[in-house]
């Protein structure tokens, strides 16, 4: 049998029920921190190293407001967004751009077409190709773009894990982690194009609780525009507009970070990526971070992903316990 570094690091995280039957199970790992780092709760491997992907983007937001980027907050969280690209969303992207004499061509991520389901068939039907600016990263990369301008860093490389932009950015994560590390573990290539560092999920959660806990420009920003954090439908802004002080972010293949106002906060990796899972198991963190019973109440059904047949719940998916 072959061997994986994943071997012993996940545990039975969410179970798919049909009809009284349980039909499907997903594996994965969590941490809940309280606000000094110290675990409260978790499951599998509270130390397992993962790409947090899109989580990362409030963290590398943190890192350029404090390089000088200065952008009203609502086009800041669109810097920390993998936005659903409804026209709101593109708009914001422009106008980050073009008030610094930028354009659309400038932005090196990858074209696609919007994330968001209804945004993205919109776009078909007018026959709109993809293009950078549709791809849900189009916020972060104009960021990017500023932050280099403002610091009169060369923008044709800024993707670059050498360009000054990304050392100062791996810089400031490790920072918030409050490591004594001279850089992450590792440092990858994300879907946009832009470096992802590996960070294990346990300082994941230490640095979202620090963004939480400090009352920073991104956390303000994300609260006071959770529209432009996500979009439509998606749960990341609904639980943002439920929880006040929340910062929240998911990523790419079955990630979540969230922390309160106070400090305390979670991170989680679904073994198999599933996003399905990834917000069942939100859920659950959301209850291990003493959220109100009330708010848990009113969101779930906004967030839950429905397990139906022949167009009817006939089952749930549900988060399995955590040890604390």
């Amino acid at each position: 049998m072959a061997h994986t570094r994943f071997d012993e690091s996940f545990a039975p995280i969410a179970v798919v029920t049909r009809s009284g039957l349980e039909e499907s199970l997903h594996h994965g790992a969590g941490v809940v921190v309280e606000a000094d780092g110290v675990v409260s709760a978790s499951i599998g491997d509270a130390d397992l190293v993962i790409y947090p992907r899109s989580a990362l983007k409030p963290l590398q937001a943190h890192a350029m407001v404090g390089l000088g980027l200065d952008l009203p907050a609502e086009q800041m969280a669109l810097v920390c967004a993998s936005h659903s690209g409804e026209p709101a969303h593109l708009e914001g992207v422009r106008r980050i751009l073009a008030a610094h004499g930028l354009s659309e061509s400038d932005l090196q991520n990858t074209p696609a077409r919007p994330y968001g389901a209804d945004a993205r068939a919109a776009a078909r039907v007018a026959g709109v190709e993809p293009s950078p600016l549709q791809q849900n990263c189009s916020g972060k990369h104009a960021g990017m773009l500023v932050t280099c301008l403002v610091n009169g860093w060369s923008l044709d490389d800024y993707l670059a894990v050498d360009h000054p932009l990304q050392r100062a950015i791996t810089k400031a994560i490790i920072e918030l982690i409050g490591t004594t590390a001279t850089a992450p573990m590792h440092i990858g290539i994300d879907g946009c194009g832009a470096p992802t560092h590996t960070l294990s999920l346990r300082e994941l959660a230490i640095a979202f609780g620090a963004v939480a806990r400090t009352e920073s420009v991104v956390h303000g920003a994300m609260g006071a525009h959770p529209a432009m954090l996500g979009g439509t439908d998606r749960d990341v802004t609904a639980w943002t507009v439920a929880v006040p002080g929340l910062v929240a972010k998911e990523g790419a293949a079955g990630v979540m970070a969230v922390a309160t106002a106070d400090g305390r906060a979670a991170a989680v990796k679904v073994a198999d990526g599933s996003d399905a899972a990834r917000r069942a198991v939100t859920i659950e963190m959301m209850r291990l971070l003493d959220i109100d019973e009330e708010v848990l109440t009113a969101v779930t059904p906004q967030v839950a992903v429905p397990v139906l047949g022949h167009g009817v719940p006939v089952g749930e998916l549900r988060a399995l316990p955590w040890t604390s």
